[in-house]
C-alpha cells in the first residue's frame, strides 16, 4: 500500500467508478481527500463513505470557475494540495461521416479540456505548497485506435501528450504529473461496453491477461504514482491493461456501433 499520511489529494469524477478507487486508496495511505464530481450528491455519498477525512464536493470540469472553486475548497479545508487525479471523463462513439461538431467538441471538452482546467488549478495550490503529485486518467484508445470511437480516442491521446508536456513544464517546481491508461474496466461509465458479451469477447481475445479490469486495479496503482515511492517517475503514460496495449484495440462495430450508429449523416 502506498504511504501518503499527510498528503492531501483531490479527485475529479471521484464519486464512482476509477475515480471513486482512486479516492479510496488515498484514504487507505493515510491521506486526506477531496471528492469532486459534476453531480454533487454522488460525491457527497462517495465522501460520507471514505469517512471524516474525505470531502464531497461539485466540481463539473468545463467550467473553470467549478473547478477553481472546488481547488479552493479543498485547500480551506485540508490546508494545501499535494496530490491529484483527473478521472472525470466522457464516452463517445462515432467517425468522420457519423459523427457531429458538436458531439466532438464535447467529448474533448471534457476529457481533454477539463483535464487541463483541473491541472491548472491543481498546479498553482500545489505550486503554494512546495510541489505535489497529478494522475490523469487516460486509456488505452489514447494509444491504440478503436473503430467508431474517434471523438474518444483523440482525447485521450490528447491528454497523453498533455501529461507528458505538462510533467516538463512542472518539473521545476516539484510537480511531478503522469498518466495511467485503462483497459476495459467494470465502471458505470463503461457499462455499454462490458454489458455486451459480444463486446467483452472481443476485448478478452486481445488480452495477455483476459478478464475484466476492477477499479481496485486502477486505484493502488494511481496512489503509488501520487506518493513520495514514484518521485522520480514523471511524464509517464502506463497501460494498466491486462497487457491490452501490447496487442491491438479492439473492434467493436459489429457487436455494438454498427447497431447504434448510421454509416454517414
Amino acid at each position: 500500500m502506498a504511504r501518503l499520511e499527510g498528503v492531501v489529494g483531490f479527485v475529479t469524477g471521484g464519486g464512482t467508478g476509477i475515480g471513486l478507487a482512486c479516492a479510496r486508496a488515498i484514504v487507505a495511505g493515510g491521506g486526506s481527500v477531496a471528492v469532486g464530481g459534476r453531480r454533487e450528491p454522488v460525491a457527497v455519498a462517495a465522501a460520507a463513505e471514505l469517512g471524516p477525512r474525505a470531502l464531497g464536493l461539485r466540481c463539473d470540469v468545463t467550467s473553470q470557475e467549478s473547478v477553481d472553486a472546488a481547488v479552493a475548497a479543498t485547500v480551506e479545508r485540508f490546508g494545501g494540495l499535494h496530490a491529484a487525479v483527473n478521472a472525470a471523463g466522457v464516452g463517445g462513439g462515432g467517425h468522420v461521416l457519423n459523427s457531429t461538431d458538436e458531439e466532438f467538441a464535447t467529448v474533448l471538452d471534457t476529457n481533454l479540456t477539463g483535464a487541463f482546467r483541473a491541472m491548472r488549478a491543481e498546479a498553482r495550490a500545489m505550486k503554494r505548497a512546495g510541489g505535489g503529485s497529478i494522475v490523469n486518467i487516460s486509456s488505452i484508445a489514447g494509444a491504440l485506435t478503436h473503430r467508431y470511437m474517434s471523438s474518444y480516442c483523440a482525447s485521450k491521446a490528447g491528454l497523453n501528450m498533455l501529461t507528458r508536456c505538462t510533467a516538463d513544464d512542472l518539473g521545476q517546481y516539484g510537480i511531478r504529473v503522469n498518466a495511467v491508461m485503462p483497459g476495459i474496466v467494470k465502471t458505470d461509465l463503461a457499462a455499454p461496453l462490458w454489458q455486451n458479451p459480444g463486446v467483452v469477447d472481443e476485448y478478452l481475445r486481445r488480452m495477455p491477461i483476459s478478464r475484466l479490469g476492477q477499479p481496485d486495479d486502477i486505484g493502488p496503482f494511481v496512489a503509488f504514482l501520487l506518493s513520495d515511492e514514484a518521485s522520480w517517475i514523471t511524464g509517464q503514460c502506463i497501460g494498466v491493461d491486462g497487457g491490452h496495449t501490447i496487442r491491438q484495440g479492439p473492434d467493436l462495430v459489429e457487436p455494438l456501433f454498427g447497431k447504434l450508429l448510421p454509416e454517414e449523416r
